[in-house]
């Protein structure tokens, strides 16, 4: 890792899009605060979409005790990739950091993104590691779930696993420089806008580093209704990002799409009993696959049928939106739909 006088050279903007986040924007703003990194060259910028509860005098008062090393700036429109593109437009350090309102981060995090952003000139984005701080049982069960392979592919940050280039990371570090070139967050996406982002940094020629070193915690709330309209939007919002850039982004998109597929295909397969035991059979191994693959998450019988159906919720609801979104915005040529442009959590 590159020494600490050398790591200190480059200032750091953090970009924290916020709506009503009164129970977790205190801790987010003290880890900031806390880390081993000199606090002069850390700027931060809350963008606030016009909070009603007691968001906004929270952030006021750390204006205040951090003597202006954190900024409230105002996002009427309350759209994400709006508030991203505030903060960015508000600094001018090399380094633009982009983290969530519900994040702590560790106390090296930024000394670590900075080292390796120094270590190679090529690499324009580094992140690493979420660690799911759980609420609720349901919450419990679904980070499980999103920390398996079999649950979200290959999404190290996710996942964990080496350090090494990846074609994503939540909670980047970029540098400004290379956002300068390619252009900040496309503010039609209502989701998807940071896998779109780093598309666009990996095209352009640059890198994305992974380390698991750098680590931030992330206190999850969520139920299974929830997490359902939020990975359909997913899906959905990425056939947007597809017909932008006139290619898929990524492999493993499709697979909950043809997963998908294959479900429905059950309604031609019914009329012939051999097609249809075929058909059953595919699902039995499915099934098998999430059973298996649930057992190192689990710790006892009922959270092993959980976190396998969370399995189901993932790939079906994201597979659901995105054949939604190829028939929208493919087939049809329309814009998004009003239910699909409000956020979900």
């Amino acid at each position: 890792m590159t020494t600490f006088a050398a790591v200190a050279l480059l200032k750091i903007d953090i970009v924290i899009p916020c709506l009503n986040e009164e129970k977790y924007i205190d801790a987010c703003l003290k880890s900031i605060l806390a880390q081993d990194y000199p606090k002069e060259l850390i700027q931060t910028f809350v963008v606030d979409g016009m909070s009603e509860d007691g968001t906004r005098a929270i952030i006021k008062a750390w204006e205040i005790k951090s003597e202006g090393r954190i900024k409230l700036i105002d996002n009427p429109q309350r759209h994400t990739p709006i508030a991203l593109n505030l903060g960015i437009l508000a600094g001018k350090a090399e380094v633009l950091t982009i983290l969530g309102a519900h994040a702590k981060l560790h106390p090296d995090f930024c000394s670590r993104n900075v080292s390796a952003l120094l270590e190679n000139k090529q690499v324009a984005c580094t992140g690493g590691l979420i660690n799911n701080i759980h609420e609720n049982t349901s919450a419990k069960v679904i980070s499980k779930a999103m920390s398996s392979p079999f649950g979200v592919g290959n999404a190290r940050f996710r996942t964990g696993g080496k350090a090494d280039f990846v074609d994503t990371v939540a909670f980047g570090a970029y540098r400004r420089s290379v956002l300068d070139e390619i252009g900040y967050f496309d503010e039609a996406l209502v989701r998807n806008q940071d896998d779109e982002l780093n598309f666009r940094v990996i095209k352009a020629g640059y890198l994305i580093w992974f380390d698991p070193e750098i680590q931030s915690d992330y206190f999850v709330r969520a139920s299974f209704s929830k997490l359902f309209k939020q990975y359909r939007q997913y899906g959905y919002w990425k056939v947007f990002v597809n017909k932008k850039h006139k290619q898929i982004t990524s492999v493993r998109q499709l697979i909950p799409f043809f997963f998908v597929l294959y479900c429905a295909l059950g309604l031609l397969a019914c009329f012939n009993q051999l097609t249809f035991s075929a058909w059953l059979s595919g699902l039995a191994i499915y099934a098998a696959g999430a059973f298996i693959a649930a057992i190192p998450k689990s710790e006892n019988l009922k959270e092993w049928l959980q976190i396998a159906f969370v399995f189901l919720i993932l790939h079906f609801s994201y597979g659901l939106g995105y054949a939604e979104g190829i028939l929208e915005f493919i087939l049809l040529g329309r814009q998004a739909k009003s239910s699909q442009i409000k956020l979900t959590r």
